[in-house]
C-alpha cells in the first residue's frame, strides 16, 4: 500500500501535471453524469416528501377514510357511522375545487387568480382528527367566525398566491380595517364572495377551510359529503368491521374505504416509472463518461508504455501495474463524484426554486418543496461515479498489466489480436434478449434496462469478431491497391485495438440511434393519435380549465349550454364531451370516464387497437385505454363488475337500471397514464342524468366567420352565467361580458401546441446524443493517438520503404474510415435492437401505452455518415504526428 501511494504521488502525478486538460475532461464527464442523476433524485425526493406532508396535514390522523367511487356520499351515512359502537370519532368533510381572486387588493392589477381547494369541515372535530386544519381566527375577526357563513381560513400558500397579508386585523387597533374579501368561482354559473377570517397551519397547495354546514349552504351541496374520516375504537378488527358494513342492507355499493397514506402512495406509484426513466436518462451521461475515462487512460497508458515497461523491469508485478491504473481511474471517479454531488445539489436547489417540484411529468405541479438532501443517496450516486470510472479504466489497466516489457522498451508496439469466436458477446446478446421478455418489477422495467445494458456490452464484445469477418470479406477488393490493403490488413490484424478504439463510437451511436428511433416512433404515434381524438375544427371549454381546475366540477359547462350553442347560426354540428374521475381502487389513481358520441362505429371516434367486439344484449359497451389493461387486469370480451358498482347508486335513484359494462375494445390514450374508459354519451346520460360537459367539439358551417361565431358563443356563456347569478342571492354574477367565461382552441392549434410540448420534453435526448457521440469521437482520437505513439517505428519503416508523408496519412485515415465504418454499422444494428426494447418493452411497462415502430432512415443515414467522416478526419489528424521526423528517426534505435 505505501509503495502504491508513492507511485501515485510520483509516477501518476507527473503525468497529470503534463496533461491536466485530458484528465479534467474525464473528471467533468463523470461530474456531469453524477450531477444530473443526483439532481433528478433530490428534486423528486423533495417533491414527493412535500406532497406526502401536505396530504398528511390535510387528511389528518384517521384510521380510515370513506369516499365514493364517483360523486358524493349521502349525509345519512355519516349519522350511521358516527353512532357505530366501533367508531370513536367520525369527521365529515366536503371538498370542492374553485378559482379564487382577491377583491380590491391594493397594488394588484389585474387581480391574481389562483386554483384553490376548499374544504368544509366540522371545527369541533378537527383538533383530534386533523389539527393542521384547525382554523386560527385573527384577533380582529368575530369570535364565532369558525361557524360563520361565507367565511374561510386560508393557509400560507393561498394567502401568498392571492397577494393577501399573512397577518389580518388585530383587534381594536385595526378596527377600521375590514377583513379581506375573496371571490370564489366554482363554475360558469356560481361565483360567491367570502371573507377571510384567519389562517390554517396546513402546508402544500393553496387551501381554504370553512364550516361544513356553511359550505353546503353556500355551494348548494346540502346533504352531500366528499369523505368521512374515521377513528376506530382500540382493538377493532378493521377488515372484519368493513365486511360487516358492506353486508348491511342499504350500504352504498360505490362507497370505498381507503388508508390515510393511499393518496401519497398513489402519486408515488404513478410517478415512479417517470422518475426512474429520468434517472436512467441522466445515467446515460455517466455511461458515456465511463468511455471518456477509458479513452483518457488508454491514451495515457500508451504514452507511458516505456515507463510502465521500466517499472516492470525494476520489479513492479503485473498486478501492481493493474492496481496502479485502477487507482488512477478511481481517483478521477472520486473527484468527479464529489464535484458531481455538489453540482447536483446546486442544480436541484435551483430547479426547486425556479420550477418547483415538477420536472415535466405533471405529477407535482404546484408543489414548492424544500430541498431534501440525503447522505445515503449522495454516497450511492458517488459510488456510481467511482464505479463508472473503474469500469472505464479496467481495459487500460489490463493493457498495462499485459504489457510486454522488452517489446515495449524497443518501441515495437503490441502483438496482433488472437482469434475471437465471439462466444461471450453472443451469450450477452442472448441474455439481453431473454431479459427483454421479463415482466416489470413494481411497475418499473428493471429487467428491460438490464437487457439494454447487456445488448450494448454484448455488441461491443462482438466487435473484434465482427470486424475480422467484415474486413476479411473486404480484403479481395483492396488486393490490388497497396495503401487500402495496408489499411485493411492493419485494421484486421489489430482488430482488438480497433474494437477498443471504436467501442465508444459503437456505444454512443447505438444510444443515439435508439433514442432517435424511439422519439420518432413516439412522435409519429402521438401525431396519429391527435388526428383521431381531434376530429372537429374548433373546441370550446370553460375558461376555468386553464386555472388549475381541469377535470373538476368547477370546469364543467352547465346543462343546456351545448343545446344553446347548437342553435346558433353558423354551427353545423356540436358534440358534447365529458370527463369524470372514478376511484375504483384506493391504491390506484382515479380512472377517467370519458363520455362522447360513439355511434355504431367507435373506430371513427377512438384510436382503437384492433377491431371492436360486438356487444351482447343488455350490456353497455365501454372501451378501455391500454393503461387500464395493465393496471386493472381486464381484457376485451370481459364484463367489469367494479365499474358497474360505481354507477349502481346513481342508477338506483330511479334514473336507470343498474348497468353491466362490457369491454368491447382497447384504445390508445397518450394523455392519461392512470387509465381511461370511454362510453357513448347516451349511455352516460341514461346512467347519471348529468348533462354537464367538459368540452364542446364544434363544426362550423362553411363560410362562417369564426370570430363572429366565437363572440356569439361568449354571449351564450354570459347569458347562462347571468341567469343563475340573478337568481342567486349570494352570488356576485355581475354579468361582466368582458370577462372570458369560455375559451376556444382550434384542432390545429392544439396539435401544434401538443407537438411543441413533446419536442421540448425530448430536447434533452438530442443533447445527450450529441454529447455521447462527441465522447465517442474523442475516444477514437485518443485511441488513434495511442496507436500512433506505439507504431512510430512502423511508420518510420514505411517512410524508409518509400512511402510519402501523404501516403502514410492516407493509410492512417483509411484505417480510421474502416474502423468507424464498421463501428457505425455495428452501432446502427445495435441501436435498432435497443430501440425495439425501448419502444415495445420499456414504454409499455413504464407508461402503459404502445406505439408503432418508425425508423427514420434518412436521419440515421446522415448520422452514420457524419460519424464516419468525423472518425476519418479524427484519425487523419491524430496520425499527422506519425509522418514526422520523429517517426523516421525512431528506426535508428534498432540500428
Amino acid at each position: 500500500m505505501p509503495s502504491m501511494i508513492a507511485l501515485l504521488r510520483t509516477f501518476s502525478w507527473q503525468d497529470l501535471r503534463h496533461h491536466p486538460w485530458r484528465s479534467a475532461a474525464a473528471v467533468v464527464a463523470v461530474m456531469l453524469g453524477v450531477a444530473l442523476a443526483f439532481a433528478v433524485h433530490v428534486i423528486n425526493a423533495s417533491a414527493l416528501d412535500e406532497f406526502s406532508q401536505a396530504v398528511r396535514a390535510v387528511n389528518g390522523q384517521p384510521d380510515l377514510e370513506l369516499r365514493a367511487m364517483q360523486g358524493s356520499l349521502p349525509e345519512a351515512l355519516y349519522e350511521r357511522l358516527a353512532t357505530d359502537p366501533q367508531v370513536a370519532r367520525a369527521s365529515p368533510l366536503l371538498e370542492l375545487s374553485a378559482v379564487a381572486q382577491a377583491v380590491d387588493t391594493p397594488g394588484t392589477t389585474p387581480p391574481v387568480r389562483t386554483p384553490l381547494r376548499v374544504l368544509g369541515a366540522d371545527a369541533l372535530l378537527l383538533p383530534p382528527m386533523a389539527p393542521a386544519l384547525m382554523p386560527r381566527p385573527w384577533a380582529g375577526a368575530d369570535r364565532y367566525a369558525l361557524f360563520a357563513p361565507a367565511t374561510v381560513f386560508l393557509n400560507t400558500a393561498a394567502l401568498q398566491a392571492l397577494g393577501l397579508p399573512t397577518v389580518g386585523p388585530q383587534g381594536d387597533k385595526d378596527r377600521g380595517n375590514p377583513l379581506p374579501t375573496v371571490l370564489l368561482i366554482t363554475g360558469l354559473q356560481q361565483r360567491v364572495l367570502v371573507q377571510v377570517a384567519g389562517t390554517v397551519a396546513a402546508g402544500g397547495a393553496p387551501l381554504a377551510v370553512m364550516d361544513i354546514g356553511a359550505a353546503q349552504d353556500l355551494f348548494g351541496r346540502q346533504g352531500a359529503l366528499t369523505r368521512i374520516d374515521l377513528q376506530l375504537q382500540p382493538g377493532t378488527d378493521t377488515a372484519a368491521w368493513q365486511r360487516t358494513l358492506r353486508a348491511e342492507p342499504g350500504w352504498p355499493a360505490n362507497a370505498v374505504f381507503a388508508q390515510p397514506g393511499d393518496a401519497a402512495q398513489r402519486i408515488s406509484n404513478l410517478s415512479r416509472a417517470y422518475r426512474v426513466n429520468l434517472t436512467v436518462l441522466a445515467l446515460v451521461a455517466l455511461f458515456t463518461g465511463a468511455f471518456l475515462v477509458f479513452s483518457v487512460l488508454a491514451l495515457s497508458v500508451a504514452q507511458r508504455g516505456p515507463q510502465f515497461a521500466l517499472l516492470a523491469v525494476l520489479g513492479a508485478t503485473p498486478r501492481q501495474r493493474l492496481l496502479l491504473v485502477l487507482a488512477e481511474s478511481a481517483a478521477l471517479g472520486l473527484l468527479g463524484s464529489v464535484l458531481g454531488i455538489a453540482l447536483g445539489t446546486a442544480l436541484a436547489a435551483t430547479a426547486l426554486q425556479l420550477l418547483g417540484g415538477d420536472l415535466g411529468g405533471g405529477y407535482f405541479a404546484g408543489v414548492q418543496p424544500a430541498l431534501q438532501w440525503s447522505a445515503p443517496a449522495a454516497l450511492m450516486y458517488g459510488a456510481l461515479g467511482v464505479a463508472a470510472a473503474l469500469a472505464g479504466g479496467w481495459w487500460p489497466a489490463r493493457a498495462a498489466q499485459q504489457l510486454p516489457p522488452a517489446q515495449t522498451l524497443k518501441g515495437l508496439g503490441t502483438a496482433a489480436s488472437q482469434a475471437d469466436r465471439g462466444t461471450l458477446g453472443l451469450a450477452l446478446l442472448a441474455g439481453g434478449a431473454l431479459l427483454a421478455l421479463a415482466p416489470p418489477v413494481g411497475g418499473v422495467p428493471l429487467a428491460a434496462y438490464v437487457a439494454i445494458g447487456l445488448l450494448l456490452v454484448g455488441g461491443i464484445a462482438l466487435l473484434p469478431w465482427g470486424m475480422a469477418r467484415l474486413l476479411a470479406a473486404l480484403q479481395p477488393l483492396a488486393a490490388r491497391h497497396t495503401l487500402p490493403l495496408l489499411a485493411l490488413e492493419r485494421a484486421r490484424r489489430m482488430r482488438g485495438s480497433a474494437a477498443i478504439a471504436v467501442g465508444g463510437v459503437v456505444a454512443s451511436l447505438s444510444l443515439a440511434v435508439a433514442l432517435t428511433v424511439m422519439v420518432a416512433s413516439f412522435r409519429g404515434s402521438v401525431t396519429q393519435w391527435l388526428d383521431a381524438v381531434l376530429p372537429s375544427p374548433l373546441y370550446v371549454r370553460s375558461a376555468l380549465s386553464t386555472s388549475g381546475t381541469t377535470g373538476t366540477e368547477a370546469a364543467l359547462l352547465p346543462a343546456g349550454f351545448p343545446e344553446a350553442v347548437a342553435q346558433l347560426p353558423g354551427v353545423e354540428r356540436v358534440q358534447a364531451l365529458r370527463a369524470s374521475p372514478v376511484q375504483l381502487v384506493p391504491t390506484l389513481p382515479a380512472l377517467a370516464v370519458l363520455s362522447r358520441p360513439l355511434g355504431d362505429n367507435p373506430a371513427q371516434s377512438l384510436p382503437l387497437v384492433g377491431e371492436p367486439l360486438s356487444v351482447p344484449a343488455g350490456r353497455v359497451a365501454v372501451y378501455i385505454s391500454e393503461a387500464v389493461v395493465d393496471l386493472y387486469g381486464v381484457r376485451p370480451g370481459m364484463e367489469w363488475p367494479a365499474l358497474s358498482e360505481s354507477f349502481r347508486p346513481l342508477a338506483l335513484d330511479g334514473q336507470a337500471p343498474p348497468a353491466i359494462f362490457y369491454i368491447a375494445g382497447v384504445w390508445r390514450d397518450y394523455a392519461r397514464q392512470s387509465g381511461a374508459v370511454a362510453m357513448d354519451r347516451a349511455a352516460w346520460l341514461r346512467l347519471t342524468g348529468d348533462p354537464r360537459t367538459s368540452d364542446l367539439a364544434l363544426w362550423p358551417r362553411e363560410g362562417t366567420d369564426t370570430a363572429a361565431l366565437q363572440a356569439a358563443i361568449r354571449n351564450v356563456a354570459a347569458t347562462h352565467a347571468g341567469r343563475t347569478a340573478a337568481a342567486t342571492g349570494g352570488a356576485t354574477g355581475s354579468g361582466d361580458h368582458s370577462e372570458a367565461l369560455v375559451e376556444f382552441a382550434s384542432s390545429r392549434a392544439i396539435r401544434e401546441r401538443s407537438l411543441r410540448i413533446f419536442d421540448r420534453s425530448f430536447a434533452v435526448t438530442y443533447w445527450l446524443q450529441a454529447v455521447a457521440i462527441g465522447i465517442g469521437l474523442f475516444g477514437v482520437a485518443a485511441s488513434f493517438s495511442a496507436q500512433v505513439l506505439a507504431r512510430r517505428k512502423e511508420f518510420g519503416l514505411l517512410a524508409h520503404l518509400g512511402l510519402t508523408r501523404r501516403q502514410i496519412l492516407t493509410v492512417v485515415a483509411g484505417e480510421g474510415a474502416a474502423w468507424t465504418a464498421v463501428g457505425a454499422a455495428a452501432g446502427v444494428l445495435l441501436g435498432l435492437a435497443v430501440s425495439v426494447v425501448l419502444v415495445h418493452v420499456v414504454n409499455p411497462q413504464s407508461f402503459h401505452w404502445t406505439m408503432d415502430l418508425a425508423v427514420p432512415g434518412g436521419r440515421l443515414l446522415g448520422l452514420c455518415a457524419a460519424v464516419v467522416v468525423s472518425g476519418t478526419v479524427t484519425a487523419w489528424l491524430a496520425g499527422r504526428a506519425a509522418a514526422g521526423k520523429d517517426a523516421v528517426m525512431a528506426v535508428k534505435e534498432d540500428w
